[in-house]
């Protein structure tokens, strides 16, 4: 349930008031109030903040699917994929849906690719239209959610090209006053500059190279992608602070040696802080060049406060500059919080400044020549220290999103860290640089060597035995433990600082205890699948609805591409109307025609059908029907001796603004 808008605010005047009224006495006892009440102030702001960008973010979704029919609209961004492009498009007009009921923002996949097509163009086409998709399965990731906040109010699919209007045409669509915003101009330069890069190293080196200078990852191939997942490389096309730092370095070392090579200046003027001045626009134009995702802030939020600590004479890295950046990313973006990049970019940057910290002398001590042997490994020993520790940090968030766990990262990383860092980024600066000039091909093509490095990497690496571990999903409440367990382990400095240690094994221990569902059935009802007894999953179609059983075999720890069994259990009791399967001591029914309702309503214990059940079925204990799977969505189901537990997408959810309630059908 949506809480009252009013909420948040006096949840802020009453913490507030509180923290006041602590500030009258010096008592050890007042002031412990007072350190409560600040982190209540605290947690009320964050809840209020929440709550406005909540409601500021409102806008139309499309409340069922539509088309094909035409669409107009202005292209925000364009990315690209290895077949086609997907288009998103604002201020768009959908024919049959009226201006009130339209969404500020929708996406349209082309499978034909939009050639010719940039941000800031007017298009129009043929599409076919929906609401963004709910889970697709109780706990599942909600990219409904995800949409909301970025007033995408429906997703779909064209049919054929999308025309370029005329410019007669859009000022039909919007008056003259109204100009290219801020984000278009950002994404037409990074979809103009991918395309240079890809032109000027083609293949799928290119295709890398663009994911690393500005964000667009559509034209790797998935195998290649996979690879980089299981061998714990993935952080490195994912704009992450690694990228944000190097272009920064590289910008402030790079301007600050060419400004030493001339005595006059060197000697008589702040060189490095001439320097600083310089890698501050840069790394916020790169920030912006790559889509400011949530990483990248973070990472410019930190290295921004580093090069003004270089302003001041001040020294920066530290765990309150870790603060100032979620402070800063939570006040712009609260709903980051819940976000994959937001969890796993803060929780390595912590922990290895937590390290970095409790360690400094070992990192400051390599000395100036950085070419000498002692140097050189502890340079090693460094990334394989930082890349254990975040490969560590990280492992909660990445089962907890994505089942899986790379356990030979330290190794791939030990080679690809220093190959990104001293070889490919510094070459990505230097096309940067010569772009303008057209003269990009020749850091590009050096630039690719070291990709092809990276990649050779991860393909050897992912290709060891056990590369990639399938780990069950974890619950929500161990997720939340790791995170407590790890922040005690990283701001505490004394010797209770390993009682961080017990929500860390209560994390491990929520992923033993979690069981998968023994029944899943899709929203759209045509799609079954059976946990069995060796805890492989049988579904009814391995034709349909691909995208649900990939989430369904992911979440059990399983491999998606495992293919589906014959009959569940072994039992050949399938027909074209349906199944009887036996389950736990029970008898389940998966009917998929109402011919096969009136002798499975008195048979079985559990009634799933894909029909809707007109008349009463009194017989099972639990009854699903068409009904039941339309209102509430996806449903899964535990059997546990007498107990059967049944959740559905709509319990998880609750009533919040991006779900749509539906009614009788």
């Amino acid at each position: 349930m949506e809480p009252s808008p009013w909420a948040g605010l006096t949840l802020l005047i009453l913490t507030s008031g509180a923290l006041a009224f602590t500030h009258r006495g010096q008592s050890a006892r007042l002031q412990s109030c007072r350190l409560i009440s600040l982190l209540l102030v605290f947690a009320a702001l964050g809840f209020g903040m929440a709550q406005l960008r909540t409601l500021n973010l409102n806008a139309p979704i499309l409340e069922r699917s539509t088309g094909p029919t035409e669409v107009r609209g202005r292209i925000v961004t364009v990315e690209p994929r290895k077949r086609g492009e997907r288009l998103v498009l604002e201020m768009p007009e959908i024919r049959g849906i009226p201006a009130e009921q339209t969404p500020e923002r929708i996406r349209v996949t082309l499978a034909t690719g939009a050639q010719g097509l940039y941000p800031g163009d007017w298009v129009r086409g043929r599409a076919k239209l929906g609401p963004p998709p709910e889970p697709a399965a109780p706990g599942a990731y909600d990219f409904a959610r995800a949409a909301y906040f970025k007033r995408l109010g429906a997703v779909g699919f064209a049919y054929g090209r999308f025309e370029l209007l005329p410019r007669e045409a859009s000022q039909a669509l919007v008056s003259d006053q109204v100009r290219q915003s801020w984000e278009i101009w950002w994404a037409d330069l990074r979809h103009r500059l991918s395309e240079r890069i890809v032109t000027a190293l083609p293949g799928d080196a290119g295709a890398v190279a663009a994911a690393l200078m500005t964000g667009e990852r559509g034209r790797i191939p998935e195998s290649q992608l996979q690879a980089l997942r299981d061998a714990g490389l993935a952080h490195l096309l994912a704009i992450s602070g690694l990228h944000i730092g190097l272009v920064a370095a590289g910008l402030f070392f790079g301007l600050r040696g060419i400004l030493a090579l001339i005595p006059a200046l060197a000697l008589n003027y702040p060189i490095k802080k001439w320097a600083a001045l310089v890698a501050l626009p840069g790394a916020f134009a790169y920030l912006m060049l790559v889509g400011a995702t949530i990483p990248a802030q973070r990472a410019f939020l930190m290295t921004g406060l580093m090069l003004l600590a270089v302003l001041l004479d001040r020294r920066a890295l530290s765990m309150r500059l870790v603060a100032w950046a979620a402070m800063a990313t939570l006040l712009l973006a609260p709903e980051s919080l819940l976000s994959v990049s937001f969890q796993m970019s803060f929780a390595a940057v912590t922990v290895m400044i937590a390290a970095y910290e409790g360690r400094r002398g070992f990192f400051a001590s390599g000395g100036r020549d950085f070419w000498s042997l002692g140097s050189l490994w502890r340079y090693g020993l460094g990334i394989a220290l930082t890349s254990g520790l975040a490969t560590v940090a990280t492992a909660p968030y990445a089962v907890f999103h994505f089942n899986h766990l790379a356990l030979y990262g330290v190794f791939a990383n030990v080679i690809a860290v220093p190959i990104t860092a001293l070889w490919i980024m510094p070459w990505a600066i230097v096309a940067f640089l010569l772009m303008p000039f057209g003269l990009e091909a020749f850091p590009l093509w050096f630039m690719g060597l070291g990709i092809d490095g990276v990649v050779a990497t991860a393909t050897t690496v992912s290709a060891w035995p056990a590369a990639a571990l399938k780990i069950p999903a974890m619950p929500v409440w161990g997720l939340i433990a790791a995170s407590l367990g790890g922040l005690w382990f990283a701001i505490w400095t004394g010797r209770w600082r390993y009682l961080g240690v017990v929500p860390l094994a209560a994390s491990i221990v929520s992923v033993m205890l979690w069981r998968p569902p023994d029944i899943l059935i899709s929203a759209d009802a045509r799609l079954a699948a059976v946990r069995l007894s060796d805890g492989s999953l049988w579904r009814s179609n391995a034709a349909v609805n691909r995208f649900a059983a990939e989430i369904w075999s992911r979440r059990a720890g399983l491999d998606p591409a495992a293919k589906s069994r014959g009959n569940p259990l072994g039992q050949p009791n399938c027909d074209p109307m349906g199944c009887i399967v036996e389950l736990k001591g029970r008898k389940v029914a998966l009917a998929w025609a109402a011919g096969a309702l009136a002798e499975d309503c008195a048979l079985v214990d559990i009634m799933i059908s894909r029909v809707p059940i007109r008349r009463a079925c009194a017989f099972p204990e639990e009854v699903i029907d068409r009904f039941d799977l339309w209102r509430n969505g996806a449903h899964a189901l535990w059997i546990t001796g007498d107990d059967i537990q049944i959740k559905s997408v709509a319990q998880t959810r609750g009533k919040r603004p991006w779900v749509l309630l539906r009614g009788e059908p």
